[in-house]
Order: structure tokens, then sequence, then C-alpha cells
């Protein structure tokens, strides 16, 4: 499986911004394929293997910063929201729905993921559900990573008590991963 440069390049900046003096000791602890994408120029355009790309960075993030809590994963999904929303983006995403902000980032994730398939399941005036359908390599640290990014930017478009769940996960074996969303 692959994932957009877009989606990887939010990951170095992350350590960059939070934990800017241990940007090198977190470089030293990847793979060599891992950190080479990660200390290198990543083009928003091209694809990286969704392991070295996102899972391993993100697996020594929560090790090294986070004392092992997968937490982090939410946290980098949530400052890639930030780092993705900025500019025109940001005002598109505040003038839409909360709604139409989930049917879009629905409709373009498989450009993010690659194969991949998600959907809007049900939605009301403050809630809404994403499934992901199909993930042929299901890692709990994508479902976090992509749950955080949800809850950020249903904050960024100006919803209040954002929560954001995943109720189902293909990584713990169900036949699809879910996510929960609710605002007010």
């Amino acid at each position: 499986m692959d994932v957009k440069g877009t989606a990887v390049r939010s990951t170095p900046l992350f350590v960059k911004q939070r934990f800017a003096e241990r940007f090198a000791e977190w470089a030293a602890i990847l793979s060599e394929r891992s950190r080479e994408i990660m200390t290198g120029k990543i083009g928003t355009r091209d694809w990286y293997p969704l392991k070295e790309g996102m899972i391993e960075p993100t697996r020594k993030i929560c090790d090294l910063f986070f004392k092992g809590d997968d937490g982090g994963a939410w946290e980098v999904g949530r400052f890639s929201a930030e780092y993705s929303l900025w500019g025109l983006y940001r005002l598109f995403v505040k003038m839409g729905s909360p709604l139409h902000l989930i049917e879009k980032a629905s409709t373009v994730f498989s450009t993010y993921y690659r194969p991949s398939k998600m959907r809007i399941v049900d939605h009301t005036p403050l809630s809404a559900v994403a499934r992901i359908e199909h993930f042929p390599e299901p890692d709990m640290l994508v479902e976090l990573r992509i749950g955080g990014w949800m809850e950020r930017a249903l904050e960024i478009s100006g919803c209040a008590d954002v929560e954001s769940k995943i109720v189902k996960s293909l990584a713990r074996g169900d036949e699809c991963t879910e996510f929960v969303s609710a605002w007010r």
C-alpha cells in the first residue's frame, strides 16, 4: 500500500515543530528507508510505501515522545489537519458545513491512500459516521492519525466540542473502520 507525499510531509514537520531539539534522535532510530524519506525532500505528488512513509515514523514518534502511547498518532493527525488546511483551504473549510468537509474528505481519501475506499454512511446536522471499507494494510496508528485529522478539521471548520472516536477497526479485525464524529 502507498500513501501520498502530502500526508507523509506532515510527519517530519510535526517532529520539527513539537520536538525540534530531538529531530536527529528520532531520525536516527528509523530504518534506513524511512529515514531517507523523513529527512529527504518529500514530494507532495509522490507516493511512498505506507509502512516506511507513515507507520514506522509514527510508531517511533509514539515511542520516543509519548512514552509508547499510541495517542501520539492522534496528535500527529491533528497536526496534519493544521498543516494541510491553511490559507485558502482554511477559508473554504470555514465557509462550508461540517458535513461537507467530512464528505469531501471521504471523497479524496483514495487520493491519499492507495488502494482505499471511505464513505459517509450516516449523518445528522451535528454528527457523521465515516467508514473505511477498503484498506488492504490496516494499522491502528494510521486509523488514529485519520481520526485526529477529522477531529481537528472539524474544529477548524468552526465546530465546538468536537468528539471523534473509532468505534470499529480493520486493524482490530472488524469488517471496516468506522469513525463517529459529533459536534455542536
